[in-house]
């Protein structure tokens, strides 16, 4: 290695954000999902629009009490449907008053399969018009990498990506429900291009939730894959067992670990 260049430890500290979806403790009021980050030794949030940023009010005061404890605001969980032509306004002042580099938005209301044309039409339109807006405040827009969604399948996520073509527009990943090691893997290089973030649990056959050790070596490989790319990016815990501080602690601890690429 160039004598330049920091040790892997120290490289991979700077690439892989780790924190966790607020969405994660959505039972619990903000102050006490900050302290259970903290706690976790986590470094930042992605703060959801259902409960905890509701508005522009939820949202500074969210910021001012992540930002004093330390912590980072990954981004802002919305819940806007890209395709459904509604006013983005309210989403796109949270994220400002939030701090916010990037909104997470859904790819519609159907799968890939199921849509048609003009489907497939709306979501892209539709998205380049929010990309456009949220580019004037410099923030990006990530699409949930979800089924029942245009982003149900690495091959639909990049058809709609190349569609929209716009620079502040890329996607999450996560391993799909039901899907084997190797080709949640294969689906992660395959978006890997255009990734800003993960979404990170253990859900084993289906919607079994696991510790996220209970998939480890899924997870070492996919942070193995995430420190190659050489870029920056968030990987966000969601989905713990029982939703409890304890989970995510234990979680994270196995998280912050195979970030740094260690056993």
């Amino acid at each position: 290695m160039h004598e330049s260049m920091p040790e892997l430890s120290e490289w991979n500290r700077m690439e892989l954000t780790t924190g966790l979806c607020s969405v994660t403790l959505r039972a619990l009021p903000v102050p006490k999902v900050i302290e259970a980050a903290v706690d976790a030794g986590l470094a930042g949030i992605e703060w959801g629009a259902d409960v905890h940023v509701t508005d522009t009010a939820t949202a500074a005061a969210a910021a001012k009490a992540t930002l004093d404890a330390g912590l980072l605001v990954l981004s802002l969980g919305s819940y806007y449907r890209a395709g459904s032509f509604a006013d983005f306004r309210p989403t796109l002042e949270s994220a400002v008053a939030l701090g916010a580099p990037r909104i997470r938005v859904w790819a519609g209301g159907q799968g890939s399969a199921e849509s048609d044309a003009q489907g497939w039409a709306d979501v892209v339109t539709d998205t380049q018009r929010i990309a456009a807006l949220a580019d004037e405040h410099e923030i990006g827009i990530a699409f949930e990498y979800h089924g029942s969604t245009l982003t149900d399948s690495p091959d639909a996520t990049l058809r709609l990506l190349s569609s929209v073509d716009r620079a502040n527009v890329g996607t999450y990943w996560q391993p799909a429900v039901g899907l084997s090691d190797h080709d949640a893997l294969a689906s992660l290089n395959a978006v890997l291009p255009y990734l800003v973030g993960v979404h990170c649990f253990s859900w084993w056959p289906l919607e079994e939730r696991l510790p996220l050790e209970g998939r480890k070596q899924l997870w070492h490989d996919a942070t193995d894959v995430l420190r190659e790319s050489g870029r920056s990016l968030d990987i966000m815990l969601e989905f713990v067992e029982q939703d409890s501080p304890d989970s995510l602690a234990r979680d994270a601890e196995f998280l912050n670990m195979v970030a740094l690429g260690e056993d």
